[in-house]
């Protein structure tokens, strides 16, 4: 048998159609949400889909703790464990493992109880999918590392409950990995790297993206007025992307970036005005080379707009020019702040990190790209790299 823990009575204590559990490492929030899942099923006819950004992370994860769990309840039955579809039938009730990279499953048949293990690497869009042919309840768990859609979308609605779990949450964790946990409290002091780790694995709060492209900034109040215009870039959206007009600052020697615009659905009229509104009119402004048409409209209401060049490699040449130098961003700059904390290289199957971007936190981002693709590389007669004075 399995002695419940604190987790375990947290999560059983949850009721709401959407239950969020947030924590930091060895919490043991996943476990405890597949022991209370494995009850409920017992007593019930219910089929329960279990879900992860990938098979490798289902296998190492929530996948090989369903396994241990009914093994120590001493419920495994060979027979009824179908490992190559990755369901288990345990009474009337069925688990069913699989990806959310699989498109056939998010849009397939319809469930009882659904849960979503470490939910910040699966799309807000398969989150949908998956909840809206979700008869019952839905479970979502994750460690805090930067926000996402549990922040955005669900926290806070009465339809979700939300709870957060440490590793104080769990009795019967060994004492020395409570020690090496605790002993980030103290680590904190000495660099942002341990205090972001212990306030996210240690105390289960929302801290930075682990594996940021962009960890090297910080905020800052206000746009000082003296501060000097360098410029702006522009990316294009409407329906489904915001238009995204970012503009950069020098003031002291050191770089400041305000997020401007930031909106879907606007027409090109709408988006001069915002700019003529706006500092962003007395400099140049550079933008997505994709969208001449705009540009040119945007040139005939007296804005100084020219097209981006942005030749070959120009997203990862953009990105380590704007990894270059420490900067700071505006803190009205929310929609900014977001993509910084939540853009990160792209992962292979394994969870190893690529030398490629996601396509997804990007839009001001992108922006800022093109402004620092012509104003800082080592071709431009604008300015050089080095900015301080």
């Amino acid at each position: 048998m399995i002695t419940p823990t604190s987790a375990f009575t947290k999560i059983a204590g949850m009721t709401a159609p959407i239950r969020v559990v947030q924590g930091g490492t060895s919490a043991g929030k996943t476990y405890s949400i597949l022991h209370y899942l494995i009850l409920y099923a017992l007593k019930r006819e219910v089929l329960i889909s279990i879900v992860a950004e990938s098979i490798p992370v289902l296998k190492r994860g929530a996948y090989k703790d369903f396994q241990d769990i009914i093994i120590k309840m001493g419920l495994y039955d060979e027979s009824k464990h179908n490992m190559t579809d990755r369901t288990y039938q345990l009474n009337k009730s069925t688990f069913e493992f699989f990806s959310a990279d699989d498109s056939t499953k998010l849009r397939g048949s319809r469930r009882d109880i659904l849960f979503i293990n470490e939910a910040n690497n699966v799309t807000f869009e398969a989150f949908q999918e998956l909840n809206v042919r979700t008869k019952q309840f839905t479970f979502l768990d994750y460690n805090p590392s930067a926000p996402f859609y549990a922040q955005t979308e669900l926290i806070g609605n009465d339809s979700v409950d939300f709870i957060i779990v440490t590793y104080k949450d769990n009795e019967f964790l060994d004492n020395k990995i409570v020690s090496e946990i605790e002993s980030w409290e103290e680590k904190a002091k000495t660099s942002e790297y341990w205090a972001n780790r212990w306030k996210v694995m240690g105390l289960g709060q929302l801290g930075i993206q682990s594996g940021a492209i962009y960890s090297d900034w910080s905020e800052i109040d206000f746009l000082p007025d003296e501060a000097e215009l360098l410029g702006s870039g522009l990316d294009f959206g409407f329906t489904n992307d915001p238009t995204s007009l970012i503009s950069v600052y020098r003031y002291n020697g050191e770089i400041i970036v305000d997020e401007v615009v930031y909106q879907k659905g606007l027409l090109n009229k709408q988006l001069a005005n915002l700019i003529l509104n706006s500092k962003a009119k007395k400099g140049i402004i550079f933008a997505d080379s994709a969208e001449p048409k705009s540009i040119a409209e945007l040139r005939s209401y007296g804005l100084n707009v020219l097209p981006v060049v942005k030749g070959k490699d120009s997203i990862n040449n953009g990105i380590q020019l704007i990894q270059s130098q420490h900067f700071k961003v505006t803190s009205r700059s929310t929609n900014l702040i977001k993509e910084l904390q939540n853009y990160i290289w792209m992962k292979d199957k394994e969870g190893k990190a690529l030398n490629i971007p996601i396509d997804n936190y990007n839009h001001g981002l992108d922006a800022l790209r093109y402004l620092f693709l012509m104003k800082f590389n080592n071709k431009s007669t604008h300015f050089s790299l080095k900015w301080k004075r």
